[in-house]
């Protein structure tokens, strides 16, 4: 096992969390006062009583969607002119000049500022528990052109000490090349291009004896294509990181889930809601950045995972996740009309009885059926029609209603199951 970073990484959970928390008043009053956005957002929201986890769930969740809409809105009201104030949709706390080293783009078009903090994305911690080290080169195949991927890999490889060569993608034979010559000590990128480019030395004939670790991001990384790299010589390890928000957990030399990174507050949401799940149950990744310069707070990545219970075993304290387990978005069309998780969760929440509920929806396209099972301890008498009066009400469609047993529904993070055959 791989000693730890530094320090944060092993100190007591406890201590974690109390450092977390001291934080997030300032952080919130930070944002409410340097941020278009969040000067509107939490405007009537008193920073200083957001002490703990439970006055953050009362916060409101902001997703990508309506980050992306306010960058639009602003781009309209600037007219072609450029607006710095709003060119972030409001929520960076800086404009261009000293402070904004670059602007990136996502697809969108989104875009995020890049501050002059020495490993701004917060990467070094990831790519030291895959097994880099100071004096090392890195072969660093995420883009350089329009997106972050490249330069957060980058400044976190700098920080941690090592040399990068920035290989970018695409020109695989020249990738083959440059690590026959420079004798990289590993490769930071996709899985599925790394693949490609020792199926290409292969091709070529051409050995890569120094190519022994990598880090991963952007695709998923299953056990099989694990073991793939492992009998070609390369131990290999994921991070799950985002443009908006860097480094939000990574992968360790134990293997079991990934450790959350020590800059962010993560919680586990219900699909569709700001409403945090029991331990273990799977639900939508939301995270709490202490990032001054873009200061995301409760951000919905749009992303299912679980907490894990326990530590990891490489001797990391901090909370750990099962990883990506798919999209948290399940709203789906039935007989002409959206139906979202949120209007699900309104139904679920007018009946005390309910413990949880999925609605599945079957059938045939332009012939589909809902019906919304519900785990409900017992038999309440009435409960389902009831509950499909809220149906109609809310979603304004017809569904059947099933009862049955607590723990019957499995623990997946879908609100919104689409069963229907598509041939």
């Amino acid at each position: 096992m791989s000693s730890a970073y530094d320090a944060l990484e092993t100190r007591p959970p406890a201590q974690r969390e109390a450092a977390l928390m001291a934080a997030l008043p300032g952080q919130l009053a930070h944002a409410k006062r340097a941020s278009l956005a969040f000067a509107d957002l939490l405007q009537h929201v008193d920073t200083a009583a957001v002490v703990d986890r439970a006055a953050l769930a009362q916060l409101p969740v902001t997703r990508k969607h309506e980050l992306q809409e306010r960058q639009l809105a602003a781009r309209e009201r600037a007219a072609g002119a450029v607006a710095q104030g709003d060119v972030f949709g409001g929520f960076s706390t800086l404009g261009y000049g000293a402070g904004m080293t670059r602007v990136y783009a996502s697809p969108g078009p989104m875009y995020e500022p890049e501050g002059t903090v020495r490993d701004y994305w917060r990467m070094a911690r990831a790519i030291y528990a895959a097994g880099f080290r100071p004096g090392e080169l890195i072969h660093n195949s995420f883009s350089y052109h329009f997106v972050p991927a490249g330069a957060m890999m980058e400044t976190g490889a700098h920080a941690l000490g090592c040399t990068v060569f920035p290989g970018g993608t695409g020109q695989t034979e020249q990738q083959v090349q440059a690590m026959r010559d420079l004798q990289p000590a590993g490769y930071i990128g996709t899985p599925s291009f790394l693949k490609i480019i020792v199926e290409k030395a292969a091709e070529m004939g051409v050995t890569l004896p120094s190519l022994k670790k990598a880090m991963f991001g952007g695709e998923a990384f299953p056990p099989s294509l694990r073991d793939w790299f492992l009998a070609r010589g390369i131990d290999a390890y994921q991070c799950y990181a985002t443009a908006d928000l860097g480094l939000i957990a990574y992968e360790t030399a134990a293997r079991e889930g990934l450790v959350l990174d020590e800059g962010v507050i993560v919680e586990i949401v219900r699909p569709g809601t700001g409403d945090p799940v029991l331990e273990g149950e799977v639900g939508e990744l939301v995270v709490t950045t202490l990032n001054p310069t873009y200061p995301l707070i409760r951000f919905g990545t749009g992303d299912l995972s679980a907490m894990l219970p326990g530590t990891c075993p490489s001797g990391r304290t901090n909370t750990r996740i099962k990883g990506w387990m798919g999209r948290a978005d399940q709203t789906t069309k039935v007989r002409g009309m959206f139906v979202h998780p949120k209007q699900v969760n309104d139904v679920v929440k007018r009946f005390a009885e309910v413990a949880r509920a999925r609605l599945v929806v079957s059938g045939e396209m332009a012939n589909d059926a809902m019906t919304l099972k519900v785990e409900v301890d017992g038999s309440v008498e009435g409960l389902a029609a009831r509950i499909s009066d809220a149906i109609r009400e809310v979603t304004k469609l017809r569904g059947q209603v099933d009862i049955v047993p607590l723990g019957s529904l499995p623990n997946d993070g879908k609100i919104i199951e689409d069963a229907r055959s598509y041939k």
